[in-house]
């Protein structure tokens, strides 16, 4: 047996390293034939695929809750990860042990020394090597598959899915997929197969043009939010909310939703197209009463996640997360101040971003990450109007001073941005409250 990597450690300070712009290749080639020397795993997988900008983590939790309410074995590949890179890969909500990690890899590092003459290719596409084989090998009855970047050229995209799903769609990543909504769409609209249904969340005309179009050149049946299926009569509860649910001749009346928001009502009613569709087209047995207790208990990390002492953590890494955010806060604790804690890569437009929160914010700290492509926590700063604004590099400082500062009957502090930022502000603040 080959063996690069004998720790995890070793495996994940080596992978870490992959960047995709070190990475000259032509896109898919290196996946499809490293893919074929491990018997291509990928093509034994009943498969749903998720593209779109934001939704993707939601909508395929509340997929898996569904399905493994049903009874079925559940793989489920996500990104990023909060604490571990395992979290990315997990079979009915149980993450892939080290062991089995370290096996894959040095499956694929056999590969690429014999073959390739050790030129890796990126972090993304490693780890997607990963997940196909340890779905493969466990034989799971469905895998939820999301994208990594876009679609099209995405190291996801050699599957043939059961079904296709593109939930939204902003301006994000524009070095690679555009800096236009268009082009994004383009780019995500990349998933959608020949004759494979599509279900779809795009509200922007412009973007759902786009989609409807890919899918009618690919003979792809393709569900629209707003025309196919709707969401209405929507009522949010402090720990609970409702809507009703309408596709064609199936209505589901007062849906529970643990998630809080309208954006998660609409996350969930793709969910609930796409299971209603495979169960119509006999790939799977579900009964509605499987979708109602799944959806009452689908919760998501680092998603409006409410934590002791009026604390919200929301990975809102783009305008579109923003905007769903702060109708979120107003539905939820309409009386409160908003007292915003933001940090970003610098590969997003953070203007709009800062100006929405800009908008109710009592308060808002600006701070940083370490990571090499953190956007400095004072320049985030000065895209703020504010009048009572602040920015620290140190993040902890900045925490531990509005926490300290705060009033906790009438502020709300909203820790938001990268869900990098989220995952260590999250370990670190269950380490206090430990």
């Amino acid at each position: 047996m080959f063996l690069l990597f004998k720790t995890m450690q070793e495996c994940t300070d080596f992978i870490f390293t992959l960047k995709a712009v070190d990475y000259k290749r032509a896109p898919l080639v290196l996946m499809r034939e490293v893919l074929a020397l491990l018997n291509n795993p990928q093509d034994r997988l009943r498969a749903i695929h998720l593209a779109g900008s934001n939704g993707k983590g939601s909508t395929v939790n509340a997929l898996r809750e569904m399905l493994q309410h049903a009874g079925y074995k559940v793989g489920a590949f996500t990104s990023p990860h909060l604490e571990r890179v395992n979290e990315r890969m997990t079979i009915n909500g149980i993450q892939i042990s080290d062991e089995q990690f370290l096996h894959y890899m040095n499956n694929i590092a056999e590969i690429i020394e014999t073959h390739y003459d050790g030129d890796f290719p990126s972090f993304f596409e490693v780890v997607t090597l990963i997940m196909f084989q340890h779905f493969a090998d466990q034989e799971v009855d469905i895998a939820l598959i999301e994208t990594g970047l876009g679609g099209r050229l995405d190291a996801t995209n050699v599957i043939t899915p059961l079904m296709s799903i593109i939930t939204t769609i902003s301006l994000e990543h524009t070095a690679f997929l555009g800096d236009t909504l268009a082009k994004v769409a383009f780019e995500k609209a990349g998933i959608i197969k020949e004759n494979i249904p599509v279900v779809v969340g795009v509200k922007n005309a412009e973007a759902l043009t786009v989609i409807e179009e890919v899918a009618n050149e690919r003979h792809a049946p393709c569900l629209v939010l707003g025309k196919n299926f709707t969401v209405e009569n929507i009522e949010q509860g402090t720990t609970i909310q409702h809507f009703n649910y309408r596709k064609e001749n199936v209505e589901m009346v007062a849906v529970p939703l643990k998630m809080a928001g309208q954006h998660q009502i609409n996350n969930a009613s793709l969910a609930i197209t796409a299971i209603l569709t495979l169960r119509e087209n006999g790939a799977i047995d579900i009964s509605d009463e499987s979708i109602r207790q799944a959806l009452a208990k689908a919760q998501w990390a680092g998603r409006f996640e409410q934590l002791p002492g009026n604390i919200i953590l929301d990975g809102a890494h783009n305008s579109e997360g923003t905007t769903a955010l702060i109708q979120t806060l107003k539905t939820v604790y309409p009386r409160q101040n908003y007292r915003f804690i933001y940090a970003a890569l610098s590969d997003k437009d953070h203007a709009k971003s800062i100006a929405l929160m800009d908008s109710i914010a009592t308060s808002i700290a600006f701070t940083q990450i370490e990571l090499p492509n953190a956007m400095p926590a004072d320049q985030l700063a000065a895209l703020s109007t504010n009048t009572n604004k602040m920015y620290n590099a140190q993040w902890r400082d900045i925490v531990q001073t509005m926490l300290h500062q705060r009033n906790k009957n009438e502020d709300v502090i909203v820790i938001t941005g990268s869900l990098y930022f989220i995952a260590e502000i999250r370990q670190w603040l269950q380490g206090e409250q430990r």
